[in-house]
């Protein structure tokens, strides 16, 4: 287990719902309620799951720029969560993150050369005294980016070059994780390519770690070595990329691949589409026992009253859990060549 770099443990993150002019908690959303996993060293762990789910946030706690309302987070083996100030602003040369939105992420206000080189503010002795600005262009020619427009501004680029330039402030420390937030959910399909394959390129020169939240199951198999499906704010499927994808055995991770468009003409009509009845219940007030029973055609009187845990395949395959009472494996269309 030395390998792991990264681990959740029970993470939990309730928001209080207030109301009445006093504002008082009458309530709570559960955004992500017991979600553990871990990150090994130079792998991708992808996450996937509807909006709202909890993805997001999860991210956010790995990073610490949210505080748990309960559960772990251990980078290396230290409990961020007992960290200090000051060893947080160490730990944060080693875990970066990039945003969703290339549009808001970026200072409009600040150069390009001055947004990828802040970090260089706050850990001055990452580089040489001033060496600054070798560095920044150095970071923007990894990229893609052309070396020479440091002075610009983030309007003066497109949304696929402001991703890179997220992307090339997220490296800048040389971390060992980077959390991908939905990095390429505003991007143009064709741009989405570019910055996938950028970030595969990235992982294999710098060995860095990721873990890549986003709703394309397409693009999530692309660049993932595991998968985790998150539904409201729990893991209901955890294992190898191959393994989730051809074999799922939970029944939300059914529904949602047997939803991917399928290039292949020939392959259309061998597999059946799921289609799902019933709303996604509000994670203010989410069901009892399993989470999905209320949209579940397996589900029974065991599914309402008690909650699967996340556990190996029951036909034997380790290191592929699923959250289901009824869990079995279903073969959905290979990949054509």
């Amino acid at each position: 287990m030395s390998d792991i770099i990264l681990e959740g443990k029970d993470l939990k993150k309730y928001y209080p719902i207030k109301t009445g002019v006093l504002r008082r908690t009458t309530g709570h959303v559960k955004a992500v309620d017991g979600v553990s996993f871990e990150l090994r060293k130079g792998e991708t762990l992808g996450i996937v799951g509807e909006s709202g789910c909890g993805k997001s946030t999860l991210g956010r706690l790995l990073m610490r720029l949210e505080e748990p309302t309960d559960g772990h987070v251990f980078f290396g083996g230290e409990d961020m969560a007992k960290a200090s100030t000051s060893q947080m602003r160490k730990l944060r040369r080693d875990i970066q993150i990039v945003f969703q939105d290339p549009y808001t992420s970026l200072n409009p206000r600040m150069t390009v050369g001055d947004i990828v080189g802040e970090p260089f503010e706050i850990h001055s002795d990452v580089i040489p005294k001033g060496g600054r600005r070798k560095r920044v262009q150095e970071l923007l020619d990894l990229v893609g980016l052309n070396p020479e427009h440091i002075n610009r501004y983030p309007h003066q680029f497109s949304g696929g070059q402001r991703q890179r330039i997220g992307i090339a402030r997220g490296i800048a420390l040389n971390p060992k994780v980077l959390i991908c937030d939905e990095p390429v959910s505003a991007l143009d399909v064709s741009v989405q390519a570019q910055v996938v394959n950028l970030l595969e390129k990235l992982q294999n020169e710098l060995g860095l770690a990721y873990v890549f939240i986003a709703h394309d199951l397409s693009v999530v198999r692309h660049i993932s070595d595991r998968v985790g499906v998150m539904y409201l704010g729990k893991l209901v499927e955890l294992g190898e990329e191959d393994q989730v994808y051809e074999h799922p055995t939970h029944p939300y991770t059914q529904a949602l691949l047997s939803a991917v468009p399928v290039p292949d003409p020939t392959l259309r009509g061998k597999r059946d589409q799921i289609v799902l009845v019933g709303d996604v219940p509000s994670p203010a007030n989410p069901p009892s026992g399993c989470r999905f029973h209320t949209r579940c055609w397996r589900a029974q009187d065991v599914c309402k009253a008690e909650e699967p845990i996340l556990q190996d395949r029951p036909d034997g395959v380790t290191q592929h859990r699923s959250a289901c009472h009824f869990a079995e494996p279903r073969t959905v269309v290979e990949r054509s060549e």
